[in-house]
């Protein structure tokens, strides 16, 4: 079905991404972004229709931590506003059905998180079945590691394979200023088996935020909108032990209902963490060589925990802007071995 309305992404800003980020607080590294997106628009948060944001308090180790981030806002006046305990990729989702029902024509999106302060690892162990594994502990490295190893064990991909996806991405993150590791990065010493340091995300601190808007509105305040064409996310079993980890049936079907099989896109930016998911991702949403696949770095050079997600559609919108790409597909995922999946697909207008 069509939209009822053409919604797009028409400014996008991020942090540079950091090991650690202790002088800062969640308002004092979110609030430049902020600046910079609507700086890029001539828009003042006044004329905000609806803001959205996506965190986690996991991570903060506190209730209700976002409302902090609201600081940097600015909540008085009282503002039209959201919040998801999610990427903030989800958090667009909900801006851009928000703009469809014609409530708001322009949307304030933005994520956040610091992951220097405790141990990622374990912190994401929580997102498991409650009664059957997290009580186990399996942190999230060794739930990627078993999915690296049925790839590899189903003829996939090897251990050659997976370096070449890491090396890769750091090399393209060498243009990208905003990347925590840029260039040849050693591959490293195994951390789980068969997964090497170069498989595996960095840690690290950041923000993202972008600016969505409908209609005429959008092409008032950017010169080449990202026109969001399609989007929708599907979710796996939660149970690991009843899914195929070497495919994302979530992921394919997410693409489907997106749109994003109905022409070739000509870039793509995944959000994959593990090198080994950038593996099943590709089989997923069927992306051949011609396309360019995280022309930034991705996850694998800078992956700020809940803010990653929303980088990728950032990331892939800035390109249309640029007039880099004409058709991009966008991924956000989210729980461990990509149990949820978002896709969005996004064109600029006829050149």
């Amino acid at each position: 079905m069509e939209p009822i309305r053409d919604i797009a992404v028409v400014a996008f800003a991020q942090s540079d991404h950091r090991r650690t980020s202790d002088e800062l607080s969640e308002v004092e590294m979110l609030l430049p972004v902020l600046h910079e997106v609507l700086d890029r628009t001539g828009l003042r948060a006044g004329d905000i229709d609806f803001t959205c944001s996506g965190s986690t308090d996991y991570l903060a180790g506190r209730a209700f931590s976002f409302t902090m981030a609201l600081d940097g806002v600015g909540a008085w006046p009282p503002i039209s506003e959201s919040h998801v305990e999610m990427d903030g990729a989800w958090a667009l989702y909900e801006a851009w059905t928000k703009l469809l029902t014609g409530d708001a024509d322009t949307a304030l999106v933005y994520s956040y998180g610091k992951s220097s302060p405790g141990s990622v690892r374990d912190v994401l162990t929580r997102q498991l079945d409650p009664y059957y594994l997290a009580p186990l502990w399996p942190d999230s490295v060794a739930l990627a590691a078993l999915q690296a190893q049925a790839l590899i064990d189903a003829g996939e991909t090897d251990e050659a394979g997976l370096a070449s996806v890491g090396a890769r991405s750091r090399v393209s993150a060498s243009a990208n200023s905003h990347a925590q590791l840029r260039g040849s990065v050693p591959q490293g010493d195994y951390l789980v088996r068969p997964l090497r340091t170069g498989d595996c995300p960095p840690i690290g601190d950041g923000a993202a935020a972008v600016i969505l808007a409908a209609g005429d509105r959008a092409r008032e305040l950017c010169e080449r909108p990202a026109w969001i064409r399609g989007i929708d996310h599907r979710i796996e079993a939660h149970s690991l032990g009843v899914r195929d980890l070497t495919d994302s049936p979530s992921a394919r079907l997410a693409a489907e209902r997106a749109g994003a099989f109905e022409r070739p896109v000509d870039t793509a930016e995944l959000h994959a963490p593990f090198s080994s998911q950038e593996v099943v991702l590709r089989k997923a949403l069927r992306l051949g060589d011609s396309v360019r696949v995280n022309p930034s770095g991705g996850a694998l050079a800078a992956n700020p925990i809940m803010a990653a997600g929303l980088i990728r559609i950032g990331e892939a919108a800035a390109r249309v802007h640029r007039g880099e790409s004409d058709r991009a597909l966008a991924h956000a995922t989210s729980g461990p071995c990509l149990q949820q999946n978002l896709v969005a697909v996004l064109e600029g207008d006829a050149r």
